[in-house]
């Protein structure tokens, strides 16, 4: 598919329910193509793994985190890597999505500058994860331990990471077949959840005692 068939918002929201998700080749390529895995990765929200690691860096809080109040600096920090799928027209649709209230992003500071973030599409009670970048140690798994967090506080029940990566499978995501997939995704989007529900960033600690699961 390329740009002059005019990918909107709406196709974008039917292809994720659908269970396929764009991606183009690079920055400068401007065609962008659909992608549905035989093999899916998830995160179970209640298998968050917390290492020692981890649990040191948040008990030593040197961190800010929030949501949604940098949505295109997070899209655009993800993007900024020497090989990205991320293109022009996909930047700017996912900062139409979450215009409209359709994509999310959690962001880590240091010091009041960006080192951390995750940005992703919602539907009923999924969470799309797209991409998740960081320029400090432990940012981006700072990132992912608040997201599941919250996507539990605030009804979620998939959590959706399209691929496995050692560094997604060390925070305990699987990989399931496309069928079992669909299945959950089916199930997730009759919930009805929301993102934006306010609730007050919760402590380093509460992330802690909520996602338990340590190694």
């Amino acid at each position: 598919m390329t740009q002059d068939l005019q990918l909107t918002t709406e196709i974008l929201l039917h292809a994720y329910a659908s269970g396929v998700f764009p991606m183009s080749e690079s920055r400068d390529d401007p065609e962008i193509f659909w992608v549905e895995p035989q093999m899916r990765g998830i995160l179970p929200l209640d298998r968050l793994r917390i290492s020692r690691s981890l649990a040191r860096t948040l008990r030593r809080w040197h961190f800010k985190v929030t949501f949604n109040k940098a949505f295109a600096d997070v899209v655009r920090a993800c993007a900024d890597r020497e090989e990205t799928w991320i293109n022009d027209t996909i930047f700017a649709l996912y900062c139409e999505l979450h215009a409209e209230g359709h994509a999310q992003s959690v962001e880590v500071w240091h010091n009041d500058v960006l080192v951390g973030g995750a940005y992703g599409v919602t539907l009923g009670g999924a969470f799309f994860g797209e991409s998740m970048f960081s320029t400090m140690t432990d940012a981006s798994k700072v990132a992912l331990a608040f997201l599941v967090d919250h996507l539990n506080r605030t009804g979620y029940v998939l959590l959706d990471t399209q691929f496995i990566t050692d560094h997604l499978a060390s925070l305990g995501a699987i990989e399931i077949p496309r069928e079992t997939y669909q299945q959950q995704l089916a199930k997730a989007l009759k919930v009805s959840a929301n993102f934006r529900e306010k609730y007050a960033i919760p402590t380093p600690y509460d992330v802690i005692q909520r996602n338990a699961q340590t190694s």
